[in-house]
Formats: C-alpha cells, sequence, structure tokens
C-alpha cells in the first residue's frame, strides 16, 4: 500500500482533464445536436470506465494523497456503474434536449464533473474528501436543475434543490465536524480506532452519528429528510430528472458505506436503529402516498422513496449479537440493490422522455394510455421495468428483493424477521402503483396519436436496458458476486 500510489486517483485525473476538453471543444462547435462533443463526451466516458472495470478486476486496493483517498474494488465497481450509468442518461437526453434548446456544452460538461464528484466520493478516505466530492456532484446538478433558465418550473425546482441541499450539507458537515473534535482526525481508519479503542466521548460520538445520518438521509432521500425529491423529480427537465435519480445514488449509497462502516462502525449499535426507523418510514410513506400520484414523474419520485428504504434495510444488520458475520451479506444485497434500482430507473425514464415532444410533456400517467397500441415493443419494456421496481419475477428487481430479505431474515432475530415482514407487505403496496401503469398501457384508449419518434441510439439502448433487467433477473449470479467480492475487500482493508 503506497501512501503515495497517484494511480490510484488516475481515472478521477483523466475525467477531469476530458470534462475540460469536452467543454473547450464545444466552443467551436455550431452542430444543432452538439454531435462532436456529444460523441468526444462518450469516448472519454467509455474510456474512464475501462479504466475503473480494469482496476476492480486488478482487486488491488492502494491509498493515495496521504491517504486520504482509497481506491478499492468496491469503489472502481461503483465509479464503473456510475460512468456507464452517465453514459445511458447522455444518451436518453440527447433527443430530449435538443428539442429544447438544452442540448449544449453546459448540459454534457456539468453531467461530466458531477460524475468526477461521485468518483471522488466512492474513493474518499478521509472527511474532507467526502464533502469535497459532496459539493462538487451537488453543484454540478444544482446548475442543471437550473439550465433551462425560461422555464418557471425548472428555475423554481433548483431554488428548492439548492436551499435543501444546502440544508443537507451542513446537517453532514456539522456531524462531521464533531466526529473530529471527538477523535482527533479527518482520517477514516484513525477515527475507526479511535472509537474502537474507546478514546472517544461517547455523547460527542452519538450527537454526530446523529447528524452524519441525518446529512446521509437528505442525500438518499430517506423519510423524514425526503422533501426535495418529488418537487426536483417533477420540475426539473426529464433530463435532468434522469441525471439526478441515476448515478448519484450510487454515490450516496457509497459515502453511506464509507462513513458509517469504515469509520464509525463502532457506533453501529447507534445508527443501526436510525437506519431501521429510515427505512421503515421511507416505505410506508413512499408507497402508501405514490398511489395517490396522477403525474408520473411524482410518482417515481415517491417509488424512489421507498426503494430508497428497501435498500437501507440491507444496511442494518452489521452488528448482531455481538459479531459482525451478517455483515458482508447485507451490504452486497444493499449495493446489488441499489445497482439495479439505478438501472431500472434509466429505463423508466428513458421511456418518458420517448413519449414527450417539442410543446409537450409526457409527464401524467394517462399519456401512457395504450401505449401498447402505439408501440407494443416500447410498452413491453415500459412493463418490464414496472414488474423490476415491483418486484415481480422474472425480472432482476425480484431477486435485488430477495437477496435483502435473505440478508435481514439469516440473522434470525425477532427484530430483523419482524422488518422483513414490514418490507413485503410494503412492497405489495407498491405493486398496486406500478400495475397501475402497465393497466393503462394495455387496457386504457390511446390518448395521444402522434407516432413515437426515437433515433436508432436511443431504441437500441432502451431495448438493451429492458433485455439486461431481465437477463440478470434468470442469471444474477454474476452481478451478485461482482458485489460480494467487492464489500468483502472493502472491510478487510
Amino acid at each position: 500500500m503506497n501512501e503515495m500510489n497517484w494511480l490510484a486517483i488516475a481515472p478521477e485525473v483523466v475525467l477531469l482533464v476530458l470534462a475540460l476538453l469536452v467543454a473547450m471543444v464545444d466552443l467551436w462547435v455550431e452542430h444543432p445536436r452538439r454531435t462532436p462533443t456529444y460523441l468526444l463526451a462518450q469516448a472519454s466516458l467509455a474510456l474512464v470506465a475501462v479504466m475503473h472495470l480494469l482496476r476492480f478486476d486488478a482487486g488491488d486496493t492502494f491509498y493515495a494523497v496521504q491517504r486520504m483517498v482509497v481506491a478499492d474494488p468496491m469503489g472502481h465497481l461503483l465509479a464503473f456503474f456510475a460512468t456507464l450509468a452517465t453514459m445511458i442518461s447522455l444518451a436518453y437526453a440527447r433527443p430530449y434536449a435538443a428539442e429544447r434548446d438544452m442540448l449544449k456544452g453546459e448540459l454534457i460538461t456539468l453531467a461530466m464533473l458531477s460524475l468526477l464528484g461521485i468518483s471522488v466520493m466512492v474513493s474518499a478516505n478521509n472527511f474532507l474528501v467526502v464533502y469535497l466530492g459532496l459539493e462538487l456532484m451537488s453543484l454540478s446538478l444544482y446548475a442543471l436543475v437550473g439550465l433551462r433558465r425560461d422555464h418557471l418550473p425548472a428555475s423554481e425546482a433548483a431554488m428548492k434543490y439548492f436551499v435543501l441541499g444546502a440544508l443537507a450539507s451542513g446537517f453532514l458537515l456539522y456531524g462531521l465536524s464533531m466526529m473530529y473534535g471527538a477523535t482527533g482526525s479527518l482520517d477514516l481508519g484513525e477515527v475507526f480506532n479511535a472509537i474502537s479503542g474507546g478514546q472517544a466521548k461517547p455523547a460527542v460520538l452519538t450527537l454526530g452519528v446523529v447528524f452524519v445520518v441525518a446529512g446521509l438521509a437528505f442525500k438518499l432521500g430517506a423519510v423524514p429528510f425526503h422533501m426535495w425529491i418529488p418537487d426536483v423529480y417533477q420540475g426539473a427537465p426529464t433530463a435532468v430528472t434522469l441525471l439526478i435519480a441515476g448515478a448519484p445514488k450510487l454515490a450516496a449509497f457509497a459515502i453511506t458505506i464509507r462513513l458509517l462502516v469504515d469509520g464509525m462502525v463502532g457506533l453501529a449499535p447507534d445508527w443501526q436503529q436510525m437506519l431501521m426507523l429510515l427505512a421503515v418510514a421511507s416505505m410506508a410513506l413512499g408507497n402508501v402516498v405514490a398511489i395517490a400520484q396522477s403525474n408520473l414523474k411524482r410518482m417515481l419520485a415517491y417509488s424512489t422513496i421507498g426503494q430508497v428504504g428497501f435498500m437501507l434495510l440491507g444496511l442494518t444488520p452489521t452488528v448482531v449479537s455481538g459479531n459482525t458475520l451478517s455483515a458482508a451479506n447485507g451490504y452486497s444485497s444493499a449495493m446489488f440493490y441499489m445497482l439495479v434500482y439505478v438501472f431500472t430507473t434509466l429505463g423508466t425514464f428513458g421511456i418518458v422522455m420517448l413519449l414527450s415532444r417539442a410543446g409537450h410533456e409526457a409527464e401524467q400517467v394517462d399519456d401512457l394510455k395504450g401505449l401498447a397500441r402505439r408501440s407494443p415493443w416500447y410498452a413491453a419494456v415500459m412493463a418490464i421495468f414496472m414488474f423490476s421496481l415491483a418486484g415481480i419475477p422474472p425480472t432482476v428487481g425480484f431477486y435485488a428483493k430477495l437477496a435483502v430479505l435473505q440478508a435481514i431474515v439469516s440473522t434470525n432475530l425477532p427484530l430483523y424477521i419482524w422488518l422483513a415482514v414490514v418490507a413485503v407487505l410494503l412492497s405489495l403496496v407498491a405493486a398496486f402503483y406500478y400495475l397501475r401503469v402497465v393497466k393503462v398501457m394495455y387496457f386504457d384508449e390511446p390518448a395521444d396519436a402522434h407516432p413515437i419518434a426515437s433515433t436508432g441510439e436511443v431504441r437500441t439502448i432502451l431495448s438493451l436496458n429492458g433485455a439486461a433487467i431481465l437477463l440478470f433477473g434468470i442469471l444474477p449470479g454474476g452481478l451478485m458476486a461482482m458485489c460480494a467480492q467487492a464489500i468483502v475487500k472493502a472491510l478487510s482493508s
């Protein structure tokens, strides 16, 4: 483990240089669809994704910049999928943005800088680096939400996102400062040693972890810190909603693992209980309120809250009956669940953007009426995404839910078994509004006679996206093994 191994941050350095190059090249691009800029950005992201995948395959763990950054399999795997999610998001967003005069260099460059923030967060081994990556990602997303300056809902959403995001960052920063005051270090490894050795004041630590969990819950969108998600999802242009709903969720998962597990596992009895409450409240409120939504983007926002709650269940079995044997199983299932959710959500919003056209936003559930008659293929793909979000076999969403339930039931404790029962019951509630979308597509008369215009690129990626949701549902072992390998290496380093 070389203290100054700069190869550990090579993908981030390459991404930064290429993002700046894309911004400069775009100054000379006059093509209305920004083809040179788009192709250069996608090639750049593909290069970064390959770098992360190769480093994951190597399986090594390196520290860099005086141990402030760690490059381990978990970080590389999450960064790889975040990069892939950004590539897919830009592909789906390009036709939509071009029709609304949003397809500019700023959209692509800010998406790449947001990804850079995500990459910094997933490799952070220091409180300051966590916060640096968080702010880089957040500021890029704030600007993206307000990119369509002539659109009042987008401007309002940007303001709400900025104010509530600043509040969330303040919560997290205050909690981290208290952890620093209690342990005397910003390094996650030294914080872990100080807590495990009993060298810190318990009262300060407990108060600090409360603020840290609150800040993380804001970024994840868990109840009661969820208030920004429905308004931002609905108000932001759908192309930007996709960029918020996808890769940043992987970053939020990563810093949750880095902070709570790598640094504060000694306080697990405290934050475990908080995560349980957040999980149950998120599943209950998210799934129940989503039933009443007629706006499709708002329904998906509340769906996100419910899905995050289910994922949080996998993070709760950290210390069970005095041992950590259930930890790796729970964390890997939560990681698998989050990956599945992100790529299912990408496809869902991809269909929403596909059905939108100049002067019309397909944001209502009724806009999907009769889709099976207008386009049987796209209706089938959307149905696959809805079945996966609902956890219906043979989609991968079913296996993801099963993996989380298995992880908590295997503890053999009554509390966790009751949590599993509650999760199953609330998933049944969620199935109502997911299946309502399928019913509207297949059994209602078409409300829109306009033809569905799509590019070959979008058609191909949407089809592959839907096929992947089915394929990984039938053969989930490979991806689950990758998640387990990444978590085990992260916990042992």
